[in-house]
């Protein structure tokens, strides 16, 4: 499969000062979180994606399509999110997703169908004839993902697409997203410095710190790998119970008189530790799964 974006060697300098410096990597999942600190180069890197910075060596590509030759072809597959504002205060919603689906490529009539159709889709359809200078943040962050989408693109960049909304607002927004990924008609690369949006959303993330790689890891196959270490709290005897535990090839911690850490062998479930706790008359009282969080992976990739 072509992963959906190839790093090779991609390094970018402003003023000398290297920005991005020797990335290299693919990713390849449905939806795939973009983090660091502030100046990292997370915008960077998406300004380099879209074509608005040439590499000062090294390349990427999209789809399979290199950024430094198929530029025009690969923006056409994608759409994007940007953190800032860019509207035309005293157009219309509508006519202002229609001018995006135009300039992404689509003809006059079919922009403007699929404008009212992004609108709908994103909850606008009410206030579509709406001036944007009269939307609230809320509106205006959704008006931002609808020309986003208008074109139909493979693939979405959403940069900061919850910043600054209340509770309800990042629901829907976060709703959105996973409705897009799940649809499986577009990848997504969200940018964020919120976690949890992250973590509720992508299931690959590039972790940048200081123009680098510091990390990047499959989420999905990460919480599939750590679906072995758990943590019980348990009454009675310990002692047998961990005897036939590593007998069947587990690795146990005893950490307290009533609870211990298990990783389990391949072949055991966890139907068979409830079996050997019955036959050694121990209560299991609670049992965990235990694997890193997104904070976790992020706070290990800063140090």
């Amino acid at each position: 499969m072509t992963p959906v974006i190839e790093l090779d060697n991609l390094s970018i300098q402003f003023g000398g000062r290297p920005i991005l410096d020797h990335l290299n990597g693919a990713i390849k999942g449905r939806a795939i979180g973009l983090l660091g600190p502030n100046g990292a180069g997370k915008t960077t890197l998406i300004h380099v994606l879209l074509g608005f910075h040439a590499p000062s060596s090294g390349t990427a590509r999209i789809f399979g399509r290199d950024i430094k030759t198929d530029a025009k072809q690969i923006r056409s597959q994608i759409g994007f999110m940007p953190e800032r504002d860019s509207f035309i205060a005293n157009m219309t919603c509508v006519h202002f997703v229609r001018l995006m689906a135009e300039l992404s490529g689509l003809p006059s009539e079919a922009a403007l169908e699929r404008a009212h159709e992004a609108l709908f889709y994103v909850g606008l359809g009410e206030a579509r004839y709406r001036q944007l200078g009269s939307y609230s943040l809320g509106m205006k962050q959704l008006a931002k993902l609808a020309q986003a989408i208008v074109h139909g693109p493979k693939l979405i960049i959403l940069d900061e697409p919850t910043n600054g909304l209340d509770p309800p607002a990042r629901t829907r927004m976060i709703e959105l997203i996973r409705d897009i990924r799940d649809s499986g008609q577009a990848h997504i690369m969200l940018s964020s410095h919120l976690l949890h949006d992250v973590e509720e959303c992508c299931e690959e993330i590039l972790i940048l710190k200081q123009g680098r790689i510091a990390a990047h890891h499959d989420l999905e196959a990460e919480r599939k790998a750590n679906r072995k270490f758990i943590e019980l709290e348990t009454r009675g005897d310990q002692a047998a119970f961990t005897e036939a535990v590593e007998k069947l090839g587990c690795e146990c911690a005893v950490t307290s008189k009533q609870r211990m850490k298990l990783i389990l062998d391949e072949q055991v479930e966890i139907r068979d530790l409830y079996q050997i706790a019955h036959q050694n008359e121990l209560q299991i009282r609670g049992l965990n799964f235990k694997r890193d969080s997104l904070e976790d992976i992020f706070l290990k990739a800063m140090e």
